[in-house]
C-alpha cells in the first residue's frame, strides 16, 4: 500500500519542486513503484520529469473535477522513470471551481484511492501557497516532507507551515504527520546556513533528515533538459544528495513497520 507524501513550503524558492522530481527518480532508482502528482499550476514537476505541460489531453485538473479517473490521466513512465500524474495552469480554474463542489478538500484523496495498492510511493508536489489545492494535498497525505533553506526568512515560513498542518491534522486529517525536514541549496560555507541548520537539530530533533541537499549547477540545469538531476548527471553531488535522501527515507520506514505492527 502507497504511503502517501506531500511536498510542501508556503514560501516559495525552497526547492520543493528539485525535491520532488529527484526524490521520486532516485526512489524509482530503488526499486520503488513511484507515482509524483503535480499540484502546482506552474506545472514544473511535469516538465522537470519530461512531459510538455502545454501539451496535455487531460490533467490532474480533470481528476479534481470528477471528470477524468485518475489511472487515465497518469503518463506511465516505463522502467527507469517514474510515472506522472501531470498539471498545468488549467489548475487555476479547477481550484476556483473547487470552491463550489462537494467535499471539495478531499477530491484528491479520493481519486487516489484505486491507485494506492499500485505503488510504493505517491508524491505530490504542492504549490507554494496555502490553497485548496494545498489542502487537498494534506488531506490526501500520510506525511508531509518540509524543503527549506537554512536562512532566517525560511524559519518564519515554517512557523507558518506547522499552523497550518495542525489546522488540516485537527479538522480534516487526524492522521497527518511531519515525515521529515529537508535542509536545501545548503551552503555549509555560511555561518547563518549553520546556525538555522542548529536550531532545526535542536527543535525537531530525528525529524530533521541528516541527508543534506547543496547548492548544485547540475540540479539547476536538469530541469532544462525535462531531467531529474539524477538521469541528467547522476554523479553531480545534488544527484547523490537525493539518492542518499532516497535511502534515509526508505531506512527510515523500515524500521517503523515493526512498530506499526506491534
Amino acid at each position: 500500500m502507497a504511503r502517501v507524501l506531500a511536498i510542501a513550503n508556503q514560501k516559495g524558492g525552497v526547492g520543493k519542486t528539485t525535491t520532488s522530481v529527484n526524490l521520486a527518480a532516485a526512489l524509482k532508482l530503488a526499486r520503488c513503484r513511484v507515482l509524483l502528482v503535480d499540484l502546482d499550476p506552474q506545472g514544473n514537476a511535469t516538465m522537470g520529469s519530461g512531459a510538455d505541460k502545454h501539451a496535455l489531453s487531460a490533467s490532474v485538473c480533470e481528476v479534481l473535477l470528477g471528470e477524468q479517473p485518475a489511472e487515465r490521466v497518469i503518463q506511465p513512465a516505463g522502467e527507469a522513470w517514474h510515472d506522472l500524474l501531470p498539471g498545468n495552469a488549467d489548475l487555476t480554474a479547477a481550484e476556483v471551481r473547487l470552491m463550489s463542489l462537494p467535499d471539495r478538500e478531499s477530491r484528491l484523496r479520493e481519486a487516489l484511492v484505486p491507485l494506492k495498492s499500485r505503488y510504493d510511493y505517491i508524491l505530490i508536489d504542492c504549490p507554494p501557497s496555502l490553497s485548496m489545492l494545498t489542502v487537498n494535498a494534506l488531506v490526501a497525505a500520510d506525511g508531509v516532507l518540509i524543503p527549506m533553506q537554512c536562512e532566517y526568512y525560511a524559519l518564519e515560513g515554517l512557523t507558518a507551515l506547522l499552523g497550518t498542518l495542525e489546522r488540516v491534522r485537527a479538522r480534516l486529517n487526524r492522521g497527518l504527520q511531519i515525515e521529515g525536514l529537508l535542509r536545501t541549496m545548503y551552503d555549509p560555507r555560511s555561518n547563518l546556513s549553520r546556525d538555522v541548520s542548529a536550531q532545526l537539530q535542536a527543535h525537531f530533533g530525528d525529524r530533521l533528515y541528516r541527508t543534506v541537499i547543496p547548492r548544485n549547477i547540475r540540479l539547476a540545469e536538469a530541469p532544462s533538459h525535462g531531467q531529474p538531476a539524477v538521469h541528467y548527471d547522476r554523479q553531480s553531488r545534488g544527484a547523490i544528495a537525493h539518492v542518499a535522501l532516497a535511502g534515509e527515507m526508505l531506512r527510515r520506514h523500515r524500521r517503523a513497520v515493526p512498530a506499526a505492527i506491534a
